[in-house]
C-alpha cells in the first residue's frame, strides 16, 4: 500500500515537471513564484522534499493547470467509476471528500490570513498617512 502512494506521488510530481518544462519554466521561475530558492524547488521534483497541498495548489496555479489533471484525477475516471465491489467506490469518494475538505479549510486559512495582512497594512497605512 505504501509503494502505491508513493507511486501516486511520483507520478504527480512527474506530470508537474513535465508541465513545468513544457510551459518554459526553469527551477528558478517556479522557485521565484513559490518563494523558495531553486535548491528547495528542485528538491521537490526529485522528491527529497515532499510536496504539501499548499505548495501543490499553487504550482497549479504558476502552471495555470487543473488541479485534477496534476493528481491524475481525469485519467482514473474516479468519479464515475463502476464497479460490482460497492467498498471500492465508497472508499473512492471518501477519499474525494476528505481532500476536498482539507482544501476547503487550507483555502479559509489562507483567505483568514490575506485579510489580516489588508488590515495590518491598512492600519499601517493610517498611521503613516
Amino acid at each position: 500500500m505504501i509503494f502505491m502512494e508513493k507511486e501516486k506521488t511520483t507520478n504527480v510530481i512527474q506530470r508537474i515537471t513535465a508541465l513545468r518544462s513544457k510551459r518554459g519554466y526553469t527551477y528558478e521561475n517556479m522557485a521565484d513564484e513559490l518563494r523558495i530558492t531553486p535548491s528547495a524547488y528542485r528538491k521537490i521534483e526529485t522528491g527529497e522534499t515532499k510536496l504539501t497541498l499548499e505548495r501543490l495548489f499553487k504550482i497549479a496555479e504558476i502552471l495555470k493547470e487543473n488541479i485534477s489533471n496534476l493528481l491524475g484525477a481525469a485519467n482514473e475516471n474516479v468519479f464515475n467509476q463502476t464497479n460490482s465491489d460497492n467498498s471500492v467506490n465508497h472508499q473512492y469518494q471518501q477519499k474525494f471528500e476528505n481532500f476536498y475538505q482539507e482544501n476547503k479549510e487550507i483555502y479559509e486559512k489562507l483567505l483568514k490570513s490575506k485579510d489580516e495582512q489588508i488590515e495590518l497594512l491598512k492600519s499601517l497605512l493610517g498611521k503613516n498617512g
